[in-house]
C-alpha cells in the first residue's frame, strides 16, 4: 500500500470517528431533554390540581320584598284655571306669584261701580213694582165686596185679579234681577276656589277682563296631596287588585335614575280599562308630599310594594346557572372544593334569588367564575363585594320586576 493511500485511510477514519462523536452527543443530549420532558409531564400529572379563583356569595336568610316597577308621571291633585265670571277693569291683584293661599282668600278684585249702579236701578224697578202690587192688592179686595153686592160685573173683578197676577209676576222678576246685580257685586271679588300655589300670572292690573278670555288671571295647583298615574302591564294588575282588597298598598316615588327615594304614598285606584296599544292599565298613587319633593308634570319611577315575603334563603342572581337539568350553583364546601347542586329558586327580585330547595344558609355560593369550574375543582376564594350577601340589594328597593318563578 502506497503512502499517500494510507494517508487517505487515516483521515476518513478520522472523519468517520469525529462523526460518530457527534451523532452520539446529539442522541444523548435528545435522551435527556426527553427524559426530563417526561419527568416534567409526570410531575404534574401526578401533583397537586389547578386552582381556580372565584367569587363568592353567602346564602342568607333574610324577608324579601316583592316590588312592581312602573314609569310615572307626577300630577296636580287638583289644577284650576281662575277666571273672572263677569266683565270689569282689574282693579288689583292681593297675591303673588309663587304664593300659598287657602280656600276662600281673596285673590283679585274687579271694578264693582258699574255692577253697584245695576243693583241700585234694579232696586228702583222693584221698589216700583212692590207699590203698583199694593195698589192692585187693595182694589182686589174692595172689588170682591163690590162683586159680591153685585154692584160690579164679574168681568171687572176678573180684570182686577188679572192685574194684580201680573204686577206680583213684575216683582217677582224684579226681585230677581236684583239678586243676580247682587251675584255680579260677589263676583267682583275673586277667591281661590281651592288650596294651592298661584302660578305665573296671566294678566296684570289695569286690564279689561271678560268672563270668554280663554286663559284667565292666574293658575292655581293643589301641590298637597299630590298624584301620580303610572302604568303596569295588565297581567300584574289581578295581583295588584287581589292585594288591594287585603289593605293600603305602599307606593315609592323614586327619582328618573331610579336610584334616590322621593317620597313615599300610598294606591288609591286601578283605571276602568287597558290601553290596548300598550296592554298596560293606568295606576293612581297620592303621596302627602309635605316636603314639596314631587312637582306637577315631573316623571319618576314607581316601586308598588305588593307585599314582604318572610324567612327565604337569597343568593345573589349572579349565582344562579341554568342547564338541561335546571337551574344550579356551585357551591363551595370546607374543603375548597366546588360541589355542583341543583336549586329551585320561587322569587326573583332585581340582583335577589330566593331558593326554597338546594341550599341551606350560610353556605357560600360562587357569584363569578363559574364557567372554569367542573365538580370537584379546586378553587380559591378571591376578595371582594362578591363574598357577601350585600352585593344584592338589601331590601329589593331597586328590584326590575316583581314576578315569581
Amino acid at each position: 500500500m502506497s503512502k499517500f493511500l494510507r494517508h487517505k485511510l487515516a483521515v476518513s477514519a478520522l472523519v468517520c470517528a469525529c462523526f460518530a462523536l457527534v451523532l452520539g452527543g446529539c442522541g444523548h443530549t435528545s435522551a435527556d431533554s426527553k427524559q426530563k420532558g417526561g419527568g416534567g409531564k409526570g410531575g404534574r400529572g401526578g401533583g397537586a390540581q389547578m386552582t381556580i379563583p372565584v367569587a363568592v356569595a353567602k346564602a342568607e336568610v333574610r324577608d324579601l320584598p316583592i316590588l312592581l316597577n312602573g314609569l310615572g308621571s307626577v300630577e296636580a291633585f287638583n289644577t284650576v284655571a281662575v277666571k273672572s265670571r263677569i266683565d270689569g277693569q282689574l282693579i288689583k291683584v292681593n297675591v303673588k306669584e309663587g304664593q300659598e293661599v287657602k280656600e276662600g282668600e281673596l285673590l283679585a278684585e274687579i271694578d264693582p261701580r258699574p255692577y253697584e249702579v245695576q243693583l241700585s236701578q234694579a232696586q228702583a224697578t222693584l221698589f216700583k213694582d212692590q207699590a203698583a202690587l199694593r195698589d192692585a192688592r187693595l182694589n182686589l179686595e174692595r172689588f170682591q165686596q163690590l162683586y159680591k153686592d153685585g154692584v160690579i160685573p164679574k168681568q171687572q173683578f176678573d180684570t182686577q185679579g188679572s192685574l194684580e197676577a201680573q204686577l206680583d209676576g213684575a216683582v217677582r222678576a224684579d226681585q230677581a234681577q236684583v239678586d243676580s246685580v247682587k251675584l255680579n257685586l260677589v263676583y267682583t271679588r275673586i277667591t281661590a276656589p281651592v288650596s294651592g300655589r298661584i302660578g305665573l300670572r296671566q294678566i296684570d292690573v289695569g286690564n279689561i277682563v271678560h268672563a270668554s278670555d280663554p286663559n284667565g288671571l292666574l293658575v292655581i295647583t293643589q301641590l298637597q296631596p299630590i298624584a301620580v298615574i303610572f302604568s303596569l302591564p295588565q297581567d300584574d294588575l289581578q295581583a295588584v287588585s287581589q292585594h288591594m282588597n287585603k289593605g293600603r298598598l305602599a307606593v315609592d316615588a323614586y327619582s328618573r335614575d331610579d336610584q334616590t327615594k322621593i317620597a313615599t304614598g300610598f294606591l288609591t285606584t286601578i283605571d276602568n280599562q287597558i290601553d290596548t296599544t300598550t296592554g298596560t292599565g293606568k295606576l293612581k298613587a297620592v303621596f302627602e308630599n309635605r316636603d314639596r319633593s314631587l312637582w306637577p308634570n315631573q316623571f319618576v319611577n314607581i316601586h308598588l310594594l305588593l307585599e314582604v315575603r318572610k324567612n327565604n334563603i337569597v343568593v345573589p342572581a349572579a349565582a344562579i346557572q341554568r342547564g338541561p337539568q335546571g337551574t344550579y350553583v356551585f357551591v363551595v364546601k370546607p374543603d375548597k372544593t366546588a360541589e355542583m347542586r341543583n336549586v329551585t329558586v320561587t322569587i326573583s327580585q332585581g340582583n335577589l334569588v330566593a331558593v326554597s330547595q338546594g341550599l341551606q344558609a350560610d353556605e357560600s355560593v360562587v357569584t363569578d367564575g363559574q364557567d372554569k369550574l367542573q365538580p370537584g375543582t379546586k378553587v380559591e376564594v378571591r376578595g371582594g363585594a362578591g363574598q357577601n350577601g350585600s352585593s344584592g340589594q338589601s331590601n329589593g328597593g331597586h328590584a326590575s320586576d316583581g314576578q315569581t318563578q
